[in-house]
């Protein structure tokens, strides 16, 4: 397929994530409060995404209460500033079991496991504009923990994420993901022209380089919309990669700590050289009212289903 430049960019930012990264940087948000701020910052900056997890605000550790979700998306819709919001519905999805002669029973430390509608208890509650659908179950970088999404676990949250008006944003961590994506909208599960976030470089899912890249972005049709991101010190160079290949751009401190090498980096200073990569290749910042228009988003108020 050939390269067709973007030139119409919007920016999404992963603001806190759910590793182990508030141990690293003072950035990192933690409570509802602090991580409701720097997504306000990250949109004053120029994103029109925010996509967001919630911790606790104690300890930093993930966590999935519904009233940590309910309070970041009261202060972001409060907010002075327009900002679509992305809330994660990945969390409840995790086995960690015990060692490989004994996997048996699973550790359960590391082991947060529950049903669908669980799972989408805080979508419901809150109605972002978009929800985050992770296209498949990984194995991740530690030894024994696999991030689960069964097809039957996909088919049940894509089908309440569109009866509830939020639009599904595909997480792809490799190309068999991209395949579920298309088998979900050609069964009407998900609605036409998708929205895919392109995730590389995540152990073990699809690695960073360019060729497997583009056998990504060959594999996302050429009507749904989507963005890319990679890991740590690639994050800002596959801003402009993604722009050349025709996508749009995530960054944020979920992937990435630092601005440079030796600098930590806020959530707003990413964004802003993000906005600079763009605008130096010669693309307009698309803002958050017209990201809404070109994915068929609706802004609500929390609690406002009918």
């Amino acid at each position: 397929m050939p390269i067709t430049m973007n030139r119409e960019v919007f920016i999404t930012c992963a603001v806190t994530g759910s590793g182990s990264t508030q141990d690293r940087s003072p950035h990192v948000p933690r409570s509802p409060r602090e991580i409701a701020n720097s997504a306000i910052d990250a949109a004053k900056a120029g994103a029109a995404i925010v996509h967001c997890h919630v911790r606790d605000p104690e300890t930093g550790a993930p966590a999935r209460l519904p009233a940590l979700y309910r309070e970041v998306t009261d202060r972001i819709r409060d907010a002075e500033i327009d900002v679509v919001l992305n809330l994660t519905a990945g969390m409840g999805g995790d086995i960690t079991f015990g060692p490989c002669e004994a996997p048996f029973p699973v550790n359960e430390a590391g082991t947060d496991m529950i049903g669908a509608s669980e799972r989408m208890v805080h979508i419901a509650e809150c109605l972002p504009e978009i929800a985050t659908l992770d296209c498949g179950s990984m194995n991740f970088a530690e030894a024994d923990y696999v991030m689960v999404n069964t097809p039957g676990m996909l088919r049940a949250m894509g089908s309440m994420m569109t009866s509830l008006g939020v639009k599904p944003e595909i997480e792809a961590f490799d190309t068999g993901h991209l395949w579920f994506a298309k088998e979900l909208v050609r069964e009407g599960t998900l609605d036409q022209q998708a929205l895919v976030q392109l995730c590389m470089g995540v152990p073990w899912g699809a690695p960073n380089d360019l060729n497997t890249f583009m056998a990504m972005v060959n594999n996302v049709p050429q009507d749904w919309h989507w963005s890319a991101f990679s890991l740590g010190r690639d994050q800002l160079p596959y801003a402009a990669a993604a722009i050349l290949a025709g996508g749009n751009v995530r960054v944020g401190l979920e992937d990435n700590l630092h601005l440079k090498k030796g600098v930590l980096a806020t959530n707003a200073q990413l964004v802003e050289s993000a906005v600079t990569i763009a605008e130096n290749m010669g693309c307009r910042i698309v803002g958050p009212q017209e990201v809404r228009e070109k994915l068929g988003l609706v802004k609500r108020a929390p609690g406002s289903a009918s």
